[in-house]
């Protein structure tokens, strides 16, 4: 690494000094822990999920999933430059679209299930409307969104004409898809957005990103409300708890940890048993009693989330998962991994 000259360390000495005082701040405020509070609640069950079905079509390492809002479509991208829209009812295929970038990292379904986006190293993101067919026969491209430096990490639908994603560039932009212009481009890290969580009631949004930090955003401002710190390494995933008061994060420090946006702070932190893993991709419940969390060594790990007890891990791929979306209604579960397929826990 080059030097740091004194000018610039004593910055970081600056920096880190403050964000040790908010951190001592925060503990001198935590009266009680999550654990201590809930530890007289009763046991949940051992999770039930098995795998049902393993949806094959990818030929290449699949990198992510999302649930359209009606619980039964979701759609997958992989490294062999197709997205795959699937009923997961039947585990059948219902498109198929062929990408001009094969290094696709995220994907997004709107609510409606009528429109599709996808990007990764390409530095822009692609939106397809799923119900209309262009000559070839595939789902017609609606919208090429350009303008970053960095690859896309992370796209989700506010409605079918709003779009907002986050990037290697470190900046959230918003998109206004029936005019095809930013509404809002912005810095949002000090790092690598890695991850996107919209609130139940869409006026929020948390984002993670590879600088440690956590942060809450409103969908009609530029600044954030909120900054969360705890990780040790890069926060891979953060997913909005269902009552809208806090939010779970996962990394490659091997935890995943869940904040109270009241609190202002982290309130539970959750380890594997073995601490052999670190973790890409986090769900919760529509309870918001389990914790979901994807391994790097090939199992979903899970969590009773109010009483920090790990209740099970669900195995049967055979490499990294690179992702997990539940359904809205809470049914069914699938994930993506290194290993090309698709797995739904039902």
């Amino acid at each position: 690494m080059p030097k740091i000259d004194p000018e610039t360390q004593k910055l970081y000495d600056e920096i880190n000094g403050m964000i040790q005082k908010f951190k001592d701040d925060q503990k001198s405020k935590a009266d009680c822990t999550l654990g201590d509070k809930c530890g007289d609640m009763g046991d949940v069950p051992k999770i039930r999920f098995s795998s049902k079905k393993i949806l094959k079509g990818h030929i290449n390492k699949v990198n992510s999933v999302h649930f359209a809002g009606d619980s039964r479509h979701c759609v997958t991208g992989s490294l062999d430059g197709k997205l795959i829209i699937w009923d997961t009812w039947t585990a059948n295929k219902v498109q198929i679209i062929p990408l001009r970038s094969a290094w696709v990292m995220t994907v997004a379904f709107s609510p409606s299930g009528n429109f599709v986006a996808c990007g990764g190293m390409d530095n822009q993101c692609t939106v397809y409307d799923v119900n209309n067919r262009d000559a070839s026969g595939v789902a017609k491209m609606v919208r090429e969104l350009i303008g970053y430096e960095g690859f896309l990490s992370s796209c989700r639908f506010l409605d079918d004409g709003h779009l907002i994603t986050g990037s290697g560039d470190m900046k959230i932009c918003h998109w206004d898809l029936e005019k095809g212009i930013k509404t809002m481009d912005f810095n949002g890290h000090a790092g690598d957005i890695a991850g996107l969580s919209l609130s139940p009631d869409m006026k929020t949004y948390i984002t993670g990103s590879v600088d440690k930090t956590a942060k809450l955003w409103d969908v009609r401002e530029q600044g954030h409300k909120q900054m969360f710190f705890g990780h040790d390494m890069d926060v891979s995933s953060v997913c909005y708890h269902p009552s809208g008061f806090g939010f779970a994060s996962c990394s490659e420090d091997q935890t995943a940890r869940m904040y109270d946006l009241r609190a202002d702070q982290q309130i539970g932190l959750y380890e594997p048993p073995q601490k052999n893993t670190g973790f890409t991709s986090c769900a919760l419940s529509t309870s918001g009693r389990y914790l979901m969390c994807a391994g790097i060594e090939g199992n979903v790990h899970s969590w009773d989330a109010v009483k920090q007890k790990h209740t099970g891990t669900l195995s049967g791929h055979e490499n990294r998962i690179t992702c997990i979306s539940l359904c809205p209604n809470g049914m069914c579960l699938a994930s993506t991994s290194w290993d090309q397929q698709v797995r739904l826990w039902l």
